[in-house]
């Protein structure tokens, strides 16, 4: 058999889409950004969100005219050059197999702390073991467990974000609402206690968390209908990045002060719960977080051995990563990338300070990068496409070109600030990742130039034969 198989079904298209931009980041990674931003906290959430809906809506405009597993790298590869995609989609891979290792142990802490007689690095097995397994079956069975675990996700934030609002505006029957407050907005130091430049070092923290709102589009190419998925989660993500991150961060700086020692000690939405004194709520977030955590595995697998599967399609990769079975499963590409995963766990318990600090730190950026790259080749691809079928432009970007090239310069802009930041390790995260994109470019340029090199000898050997033959 070859190629993937029309196994998502809308529905599931439409959960993945809506739960692919709520990471477990959200959940984990929000409580630092309160800590260094205040409530302006939510201008950087709204900073990078503007920024997220304007690059997703280039990837929807290329994705609805050509949907393909290979979505930006694809892309890259048509509309900037083979050197490209080949990057690109490198980097997306392994940014993916080390989200694998962080996930799985994240994870892995939380089932320990439920059920102690089990090592955590035995949870983090099974865990990992569960859902190859489950990529393995089908990717009907990828997209079922992402819809449990995704509806779980938007079922919770919405439920917190209906009890928060009750609980400020003192209509919420049974619970402790003396600190919710509006006024928390501004009684601790005002909006912006630690000034506008905190804004941007909340965009910093922030940022990574919003990776995952690409997934629809790599998994469109496995739906009934890949053009309508596209467009539906393009045009779906302004609300949905409104409601899931600002509203929750509103919430959650409404209901307690911003430097609440709370928030740094138990976690920005279990520290909100708890001060309404409600029930357990610390294992309530727990089982959230877990829920977040097992969704982010599995699309991690799914998304990077797609992503390898694609590479494969195109020579970039071991042919084998393009073979299916007869289920329209990636068996290779989905075994490689989880092999990689279990090397990052096993460098996280090994090394975790170094090699497996060096690993994350080195793939974080990398969601610049995609981005960036997402910009220049809708700028190259918006005149292929009107060129050669300008019926396929369905989504489009809002004032092209220059929209696009503003886009850019504010992600330029993010890493150039990353630079200056040696507090929360933002200089040495684009460093590293610029070193690691660094050698995956000088291999992609090397392969090309060989393979040029090769095509040139054979055109050569060709015209040999031909004249003896004459």
């Amino acid at each position: 058999m070859t190629g993937l198989q029309a196994g998502l079904k809308n529905r599931h298209l439409s959960m993945i889409a809506i739960g692919g931009v709520i990471g477990a980041g959200l959940f984990v990674g929000s409580s630092s950004g309160i800590a260094t931003a205040g409530p302006g906290i939510l201008l950087s959430y709204a900073l990078v969100g503007t920024l997220v809906v304007l690059v997703m809506r280039m990837l929807g405009e290329m994705s609805a005219a050509n949907p393909t597993s290979g979505s930006f790298s694809a892309h890259a590869d048509r509309a900037l050059g083979r050197w490209a995609g080949f990057s690109i989609g490198w980097l997306y891979w392994f940014f993916w197999v080390v989200v694998l290792a962080v996930e799985a142990t994240a994870g892995a802490k939380i089932l320990e702390g439920w059920i102690p007689a089990v090592p955590q690095w035995g949870w983090a097995l099974i865990v990992m073991v569960v859902l190859t397994a489950t990529n393995l079956v089908s990717v009907g069975s990828y997209g079922e467990f992402e819809f449990w675990f995704a509806g779980i996700k938007v079922v919770a934030i919405g439920a917190f974000i209906v009890v928060g609002l009750l609980a400020v505006f003192g209509v919420l029957p049974g619970v402790d609402t003396d600190q919710a407050s509006f006024s928390n907005l501004t009684g601790h130091g005002g909006f912006l206690p630690n000034g506008p430049g905190a804004i941007l070092t909340g965009v910093l923290l922030v940022v990574f968390s919003f990776m995952g709102s690409e997934i629809a589009t790599l998994a469109a190419g496995e739906s009934e209908d890949p053009q309508r998925a596209v467009t539906k989660s393009t045009n779906s993500i302004i609300w949905r990045i409104a409601v899931f991150y600002l509203g929750s961060i509103f919430v959650v700086v409404t209901l307690i002060p911003w430097d609440s020692k709370s928030i740094q000690d138990k976690g920005s939405y279990v520290a909100a719960l708890d001060s309404l004194g409600i029930a357990h709520a610390g294992q309530i977030m727990n089982f959230i977080v877990l829920t977040s955590v097992l969704s982010c595995l599995n699309s991690g697998l799914y998304t990077a051995s797609r992503m390898a599967f694609s590479l494969g399609e195109r020579g970039d990769a071991p042919k084998a990563f393009a073979r299916v079975n007869g289920r329209g499963v990636p068996m290779a590409a989905i075994l490689a990338s989880v092999v990689f995963g279990f090397v990052a766990v096993f460098f996280n318990y090994l090394s975790p300070d170094k090699i497996f600090l060096f690993l994350v730190n080195s793939s974080g950026a990398v969601a610049l990068f995609v981005w960036l790259v997402i910009c220049f080749s809708q700028l190259r691809m918006r005149r292929i496409i009107q060129a050669e079928a300008p019926e396929k432009l369905v989504v489009r970007m809002w004032l092209y070109p220059y929209l696009t090239w503003a886009t850019a310069a504010l992600i330029v802009f993010v890493l150039g600030y990353m630079l200056t930041d040696t507090e929360h390790d933002g200089r040495e995260t684009v460093l590293l990742s610029l070193l690691v994109a660094a050698l995956v470019l000088v291999i992609a340029v090397v392969r090309e130039k060989v393979g040029r090199r090769g095509g040139t000898a054979s055109a050569s050997a060709g015209d040999v034969t031909d004249k003896v033959s004459v």
